[in-house]
Formats: structure tokens, sequence, C-alpha cells
């Protein structure tokens, strides 16, 4: 995450919070008309976001982001959820999807690889515990992860399905 980055977390993350919603990825890419800021965030009562939630974070994000201007040059607003086969960004996101197959990509090599792929097994330190299809065990650190995300299982459908039928669609905080 860059410093914009980490400061336009800041200065929406409280909002979304108020709203119930909590912020997963903060990413600005590209630059001049073809800048793109995407908020992805999830609902803090575990319910499955819905296009009324989205909209209803990007309407105070905007607000937000029109006072405070934090961005230089125009930009288009992009706000989602995770989907179901969501990327890895947080320490807990590791830990919250454990038995689930995931995709990993390092900045570097680590014992003459980059990619893995394998069913996370948690964290240990700052390390994420994977175990590869042929059994073995590694340990990626952390900070050198460049790229991380669930993989479309059916496990992780039915994951999904339970938490969408949790969601009766009242935006956080009504019940």
């Amino acid at each position: 995450m860059t410093e914009l980055e980490r400061r336009i977390e800041g200065i929406i993350g409280p909002a979304a919070e108020g709203l119930g919603y909590e912020l997963v990825r903060v990413m600005l890419a590209g630059g001049g008309r073809d800048g793109r800021l995407q908020i992805m965030a999830e609902r803090v009562d575990g319910a499955a976001m819905t296009v009324d939630d989205c909209e209803r974070l990007s309407r105070t994000v905007s607000a937000i982001l029109d006072v405070e201007d934090p961005i230089d040059g125009a930009y288009t607003l992009e706000v989602s959820s995770p989907g179901i086969d969501r990327p890895l960004v947080r320490r807990k996101d590791w830990e919250r999807w454990i038995g689930h197959l995931a995709r990993v990509e390092l900045d570097e090599p680590l014992d003459g690889r980059k990619r893995f792929k394998g069913v996370l097994m948690g964290l240990d330190g700052e390390n994420a515990r994977l175990r590869l299809e042929d059994g073995a065990e590694v340990q990626l650190p952390l900070p050198r992860v460049s790229r991380a995300k669930l993989v479309l299982t059916d496990a992780l459908i039915a994951e999904a399905g339970k938490l969408a039928a949790v969601s009766d669609g009242a935006p956080p905080g009504a019940h």
C-alpha cells in the first residue's frame, strides 16, 4: 500500500466504520482521466454486501473525498465488495479463510519460485502458511506477498452462500 493509499484509508475508514463497514483494500491505479480509486469493503456484521451497501458507502466516501481532496487530478471512484474469490490483504484474512484454496504470488522468488497454490493454514508470526498440492507446507513471508486471493471452489461457494443467507439486505446497524 502506498503512502497516499494509507492516507485515503485514514480519511475514509472512520466514516465507513460508522456506517457498519470495514475497509478491505484501498487501491489507486493509473493517473489522469484513467485514474481509478478502488475501495473494497465488507459489512462488519458478516452479512454479504449488497448493491445498496456499495451505493451507500460510495456516496459517503465521495462526499468526504470531495472535501479532503487527497488525490491530484481526476479519478473514478469504484466501491465494491471483495467477492467470493476475494483478495487476501489483511492479516485476519489469512486466518479467517483457513482451509480454503489460495493462489499467492511473491515479489521475489522463495526457493526458486514466486507463485504458490495451496490450502491456507493460517499465520505463523510474519509468515502465511500454505499446504501445497503435493502435501508439502511452506511459509511465505507476508511482506513479500505481492498478490494473494482465494480460488473459487465448491467449498468457498457454499460458505459464501451461508453468508448471503444471513444477509437480509438491511443496512448495517438497521436491526
